[in-house]
């Protein structure tokens, strides 16, 4: 009896073990952090305004290309500091006035806003 229970009492740990598939894990891989390094649940991230998401800043830089079928502005900028961007060379979304406005090569200053949706110019200075 006594082999019995000391055969159990080895055994239940590893077949708890074994009964953890490791979805529990990739659920937290997968949830949001808050800005403290914190897991967020279900309920912080309902009370999240989109908007909060919403960043504006600007940037100077050189345009690279003007692609008007996908309605983007390339812009090789240098770093962005107040959203903590490295320079970069990516594509804005931009209006057909913003687009029309400049031209390969020239040097810009610009204001935009990034978030979930993407980056958007939102205004253009020549330089």
């Amino acid at each position: 009896m006594r082999t019995t229970t000391l055969l159990t009492s080895l055994a239940a740990p590893l077949a708890l073990a074994a009964c953890d598939s490791g979805q529990d894990m990739a659920e937290m891989n997968d949830m949001p952090m808050a800005e403290d390094g914190m897991m967020m649940d279900d309920q912080d991230m309902s009370a999240m305004d989109p908007g909060d998401m919403m960043q504006t800043a600007s940037a100077e830089g050189t345009v690279t290309a003007i692609d008007g079928e996908a309605g983007t502005i390339t812009v090789e900028h240098g770093p962005v500091a107040a959203i903590d961007w490295p320079a970069m060379t990516m594509a804005f979304e931009a209006d057909e006035q913003l687009r029309s406005d400049v031209s390969v090569g020239e040097g810009i200053s610009f204001e935009f806003r990034t978030g979930p949706e993407g980056s958007v110019i939102t205004s253009i200075t020549k330089q």
